[in-house]
């Protein structure tokens, strides 16, 4: 899995006191989440649980698609605390599906992702699932069937009723799959995908959006809780090929600026209308910010500060790696730039708790992040490849005091990496993280081939 921002001091005080309209008289905030991450690095948390006894103002509505859209019955409804103040989420990161499919090991890998996914669901009681990006390796994707492995990864999901928003990455988008049609391929199951396209444009990407949380109970007014999701795009152009020389079409591996305006006009657009001054919130983007790779190659990650594995030290690949500041890419291009507006713009948030990332396989770290960008915190979390991990965290605001514990769950059911994310962390002393993986126990790896059809 990969980074995760949290709000500075300042911000996320603000976030605290953003509770106290959802808290009923005499009740204090108190939120928690849970999170779990597969096959990671999905950077992912796994699986994210929000608690928060709430109440709600009556007479704000919504005015937006999605408010609009909870009256049609062929939608999910309305995503709500439970009635005994809990929300959980699962999120999935990197589950890389349909990887070398016509070899043996490639069916086998995805039959063994979707075994942990049955089991970190059956431990949990999630009202909602995130996957994070990179669900297909869409390099070894044939176009006549790219997405048919959507199908395989949420089956679990829908066998047990639960609902799935996903973030797009950089394997998503390849010459033979495109982000639109795993779009497509979701919202057959209309009841079940809240993942939404709400920001149109050629250099947008696809899985921008945002999903409100209500109180259990109470009209769906005003929500309690904000989910960010954000297209960090990179891969290739659909079917598109240089004139000249016949190569596939890079696509820009950053959080598209006219994104970053939606998302600024809209966050500023909810608080104003409901009289806020900030709204609890959550981030999910799935390549990081250069704000991780900063916090690895400067500071340095401390095993007992920091605790977690950093297998990808020195070399974290961060948005906009590969490019110049001309937007140019190549092999002389290292590190562009083009990330610093969606950090800036993540930084300056107030309530935005934490935003989880994926993309590289081995950080399983978190980092408060107080020099390039005052007060952001960046938290990452990973595996190696085909790795199988699960990652859990936990967020509490009490009494406006806010405070994140998380930790990650292996494949084993152990427990490793249980630290406090509140304003001693950084200072903090934690047992190290071991440095161990899992492996497919059914692949045989002694035979890799080229796929076939191509040369």
């Amino acid at each position: 899995m990969l980074p995760r921002l949290l709000a500075s001091a300042e911000a996320y005080q603000a976030t605290q006191n953003a509770y106290e309209p959802c808290a009923p008289p005499g009740h204090r905030s108190w939120v928690r989440a849970q999170a779990y991450h597969l096959d990671y690095i999905r950077c992912s948390i796994a699986t994210m649980g929000l608690t928060l006894f709430a109440t709600l103002f009556a007479g704000l509505a919504l005015s937006s698609p999605l408010r609009r859209a909870y009256g049609n019955s062929s939608l999910p409804p309305p995503l709500r605390f439970t009635s005994n103040g809990t929300f959980q989420i699962s999120i999935f990161e990197d589950l890389h599906f349909g990887e070398n499919a016509w070899d043996t090991w490639g069916p086998q890998q995805d039959i063994n992702s979707v075994k942990v996914m049955n089991e970190v669901l059956d431990a949990e009681t999630q009202q909602l699932v995130v996957l994070n990006g990179d669900l297909i390796t869409g390099e070894n994707a044939y176009l006549e069937n790219a997405t048919v492995k959507i199908d395989q990864i949420v089956a679990p999901l829908l066998a047990r009723g639960l609902t799935w928003a996903s973030t797009y990455g950089n394997h998503d988008s390849q010459y033979n799959l495109s982000r639109h049609a795993i779009l497509a391929r979701e919202h057959r199951w209309p009841r079940h995908a809240r993942t939404q396209q709400m920001v149109h444009g050629p250099d947008a990407g696809v899985s921008n959006y945002y999903l409100p949380v209500y109180p259990s109970t109470g009209n769906t007014d005003e929500p309690c809780l904000l989910l960010w999701f954000f297209d960090s795009r990179g891969g290739f152009h659909f079917q598109q090929r240089n004139a000249s020389s016949g190569a596939h079409i890079g696509q820009p591996d950053w959080v598209d600026q006219s994104v970053v305006s939606w998302f600024e006009a809209t966050n500023a657009r909810l608080t104003a209308q409901y009289n806020r001054s900030s709204i609890p919130s959550l981030a999910f983007v799935h390549i990081p910010t250069n704000a991780s790779q900063a916090a690895q190659m400067g500071p340095g990650i401390d095993p007992r500060r920091q605790p977690g594995i950093n297998d990808d030290a020195p070399n974290l690949a961060q948005q906009a790696q590969g490019w110049c500041e001309d937007g140019s890419n190549g092999p002389e291009c290292v590190y562009g730039g083009q990330d610093v507006p969606f950090m800036r713009a993540l930084a300056s948030t107030k309530g935005l708790m934490a935003v989880f990332s994926g993309h590289d396989h081995g950080d399983t770290w978190c980092y408060k992040w107080d020099e390039v960008l005052p007060g952001m915190e960046v938290r990452g979390d990973g595996g190696v490849s085909r790795q199988v991990l699960a990652r859990e965290a936990a967020m509490m605001a009490l009494d406006g005091v806010g405070e994140v514990e998380t930790w990650i769950r292996l494949e084993s059911g152990d427990e490793v990496g249980r630290v406090g994310l509140n304003a001693t962390y950084g200072v903090d002393l934690y047992a190290e993280t071991p440095d161990t993986m899992t492996h497919c126990p059914t692949c045989n790896y002694s035979v890799i081939t080229n796929m076939p059809g191509t040369k």
